[in-house]
């Protein structure tokens, strides 16, 4: 049954645009959205009608960028993704994790794209602005389709997720690695159980991720850990950090980057409420930190450290991480080192 919002936007017989649904929550609010399904997680889906499905990136490592949702059961209380939720007057806290919206079509308009004579076969990034294989991939297996897509049409990708589920689709990534090429980064910041549980609540274990990375790299595709974001006086530990890195070594898969977290605006307000809440010992710490969207350089700089220094112990067992040349400080960082490990 169509909503009653809907007889106010009668050209709406197929699911709403993006352009739409901005419409609609500024008009009713969430409840204005035609059709959204509450699922048995509490969180409801809206389809959408997807116009394009490449966006061309701008100062990013990849000319290309691919996102088959929006919005992010895994509810990662630092994710940089939720100042998206403005573009569709929507807000950055929980309306970031319990509406999501599902590009239906976003597989065909993909193909399209990629049949079109100027299409250069460029690097398309897959999961920039939110979770390929959040729970809900299960269902629509848009971005499954999405990758056949990209292999069907020789152009090489790089997915970024948390989610375990990827496994599923080992079939298309070894495709994809004997043809154009594709790597798989799975996020993985620390393996704290309560760092864990408090920052990415929606999330599977980081052992977890460890595992399904290691199947698809004896599987013959390219992984990587991004162990990131670190985050202030939660993860940034000697301890932390060290207990992290002998974790991934003991997977054998490669750390492919660290680096602490950033807190844009917006983000940045709702992260501080987070920490006022969750670790109100740290709060001062967090304003002193972040005066805008980054964390002090000379704090980025002792993490940065910590991390060289951890990789230098692990290195005999990490692959691609080669010890460097010169001692670092094994001291916690200033400020925000918790009084106990984190």
């Amino acid at each position: 049954m169509k909503s009653s919002q809907l007889q106010l936007f009668p050209e709406l017989e197929s699911p709403p645009t993006l352009r739409d649904v901005a419409d609609l929550v500024r008009l009713a609010g969430i409840e204005g959205l035609p059709e959204a399904i509450r699922r048995a997680d509490d969180a409801r889906y809206q389809e959408v009608f997807a116009r394009s499905a490449l966006t061309k990136t701008s100062g990013m490592p990849f000319p290309w960028a691919l996102n088959p949702y929006r919005g992010c059961t895994h509810a990662c209380e630092y994710c940089y993704a939720r100042k998206y939720q403005r573009h569709l007057e929507l807000g950055v806290g929980g309306e970031f994790s319990s509406l999501i919206l599902v590009k239906t079509n976003l597989p065909d308009v993909l193909t399209r794209e990629l049949r079109k004579p100027r299409w250069a076969r460029e690097q398309v990034a897959v999961g920039t602005a939110t979770d390929p294989y959040q729970p809900i991939e299960g269902h629509y297996q848009i971005t499954r389709r999405c990758l056949e897509a990209l292999v069907a049409h020789e152009t090489p990708f790089s997915i970024v997720t948390k989610g375990p589920m990827i496994v599923r689709d080992r079939d298309v990534l070894v495709e994809a690695s004997r043809r154009a090429g594709c790597e798989v980064l799975m996020s993985v910041a620390s393996v704290d159980d309560e760092a864990w549980s408090r920052l990415e609540p929606g999330t599977a274990h980081p052992r977890q991720r460890l595992k399904a990375l290691r199947t698809l790299a004896d599987a013959g595709v390219t992984t990587g850990v991004l162990m990131m974001p670190l985050m202030p006086g939660i993860t940034t530990s000697q301890a932390s950090i060290e207990a992290t890195l002998k974790t991934i070594a003991s997977y054998g898969i490669r750390v492919a980057g660290a680096a602490v977290g950033r807190l844009d605006p917006g983000v940045r307000e709702y992260f501080f409420s987070f920490i006022a809440r969750a670790y109100p010992e740290l709060a001062a710490g967090y304003r002193r930190l972040y005066a805008g969207t980054h964390a002090r350089g000379d704090y980025v700089r002792e993490v940065k450290a910590a991390v060289t220094a951890a990789r230098r112990a692990c290195a005999p067992a990490v692959p691609g991480c080669e010890p460097p040349s010169a001692d670092a400080s094994r001291r916690d960082p200033p400020d925000l080192a918790p009084k106990k490990a984190s």
